[in-house]
């Protein structure tokens, strides 16, 4: 058989009747003072002493008595009696819990309860502590645990939502941003750019090579071209050949040139068509009209959304599996980046101001909007609980201090009694 589950208050988990050593303490105690007075009763006109702890008796049976009557009457009836305000707790437990949520209400999530006591309150100061926590004081561990969680998080977020949906909006997206830009005089500014640091060189030596390749890998198609087009004498007496062989050796020897003389004239005309075309890109409208034909013909073409499906399911697995595995390097890079933030949020009070106001702000906002769900919620659970179990949750917390009160009660109700009978006597 299951043991039933412990009792919470206040996310404390309480046995079902913590008190219970108390109260067998308390009723021990009334089961004394009664047995003192019965004992005592016919001893009094023995000696005056005998009188006092007769009196001291009776009255600490009467208190003890009283209190165990109060404290009974706040959770259940006396002995079952239907004794009128008795059972006050689970009889009015309603009326409780609408009071407990107006009382939270009143006094915790007013905006101004909220922003004066988030005034305070540097979160941004003690975020950073927490993140920027050395070693021996659990930091990597903590930052560990945030950065396992936040990947085991993006990974399942990744793994729940549609790819196909996800991509296609990607790619809306990205269409949308590529429609809003205009990338003619960014092209030409980046060439203008490129060419007055000379990083163009390199590029100009890999067309020539490019360009050196394709030929030998199209000398046969050459050299069947130039075949097909010379005389037929010519092609009778083997000319043809040597003719495409002085064509293709001029070529070769042209690009050759070209790679090794940085001061070759057809490099000065590649360099002066792109700075020319740099220029077009950004000044000349029919040049950046073409480019945006272009880019809208791209961006509608079928095939590059395809393409895009494509790559954007390759980075999807590819998170999840790197979010996945403990041995990749998503994880040192997000604990840096985390220390790094903690290290900031220290440092940097300016940076500070601003999380705190927005903190302050935030949580103001929520005590505004959810305020009154908050403290519905809270209501609604209370009044959702049977009478036995808000009782026993109740008495589970505060019952210990209520047994004091029965202690208390029957220790001074004989101290009074007892002082009563002084004054009776002396008077």
């Amino acid at each position: 058989m299951r043991s039933p589950r412990p009792l919470t208050f206040g996310g404390q988990p309480l046995t079902v009747d913590r008190a219970r050593r108390m109260r067998w303490t308390a009723t021990g105690m009334l089961a004394a003072m009664a047995l003192v007075f019965i004992a005592t009763h016919g001893l009094v006109a023995a000696h005056p002493a005998w009188g006092y702890v007769n009196a001291f008796a009776e009255a600490a049976m009467v208190g003890g008595l009283a209190d165990w009557f109060a404290v009974t009457a706040l959770f259940r009836r006396p002995l079952g009696l239907p004794i009128p305000h008795t059972a006050i707790i689970p009889e009015n437990k309603d009326r409780i819990a609408d009071t407990m949520a107006a009382f939270l209400r009143e006094n915790f999530l007013t905006p101004a309860v909220v922003a004066r006591r988030m005034a305070v309150m540097n979160v941004a100061k003690a975020a950073g502590e927490f993140l920027a926590a050395s070693p021996d004081r659990g930091g990597i561990d903590q930052r560990s645990r945030i950065t396992s969680g936040a990947a085991e998080l993006l990974a399942e977020v990744l793994e729940s939502l549609d790819p196909d949906r996800l991509g296609n909006q990607v790619r809306s997206g990205l269409a949308s941003q590529l429609a809003k830009l205009d990338i003619a005089p960014l092209a030409g500014r980046m060439i203008e750019t490129t060419m007055a640091d000379k990083r163009h060189q390199p590029l100009i030596d890999g067309f020539v090579r490019w360009a050196g390749l394709t030929l030998e890998d199209n000398e046969d198609t050459i050299r069947d071209i130039i075949h097909q087009r010379v005389a037929g004498v010519l092609r009778w007496a083997g000319i043809d050949k040597t003719i495409s062989s002085n064509v293709l050796d001029g070529l070769y020897k042209l690009l050759a040139e070209v790679l090794v003389n940085p001061d070759h004239p057809l490099r000065a005309k590649i360099e002066e068509g792109l700075a020319k075309l740099g220029q077009d890109l950004q000044h000349d409208p029919e040049t950046r009209a073409k480019v945006e034909d272009m880019k809208r013909d791209l961006i509608a073409n079928p095939a590059v959304a395809v393409w895009w499906t494509g790559v954007w399911e390759r980075i999807r697995r590819s998170l999840i599996a790197r979010a996945r595995d403990p041995d990749s390097s998503m994880g040192a890079d997000m604990r840096g980046m985390l220390a790094e933030l903690g290290g900031a949020l220290q440092a940097d009070t300016r940076l500070q101001l601003q999380i705190n106001r927005f903190a302050r702000r935030t949580a103001v906002g929520v005590a505004t909007r959810y305020g009154d769900q908050i403290v519905r919620l809270v209501s609604e659970t209370v009044k959702r609980w049977d009478a036995r179990t808000i009782t026993d949750r109740v008495e589970g917390a505060v019952g210990r201090d209520l047994q004091f009160i029965r202690i208390n009660g029957t220790l001074v109700g004989g101290l009074v009694g007892m002082t009563l009978h002084f004054l009776t006597t002396v008077m």
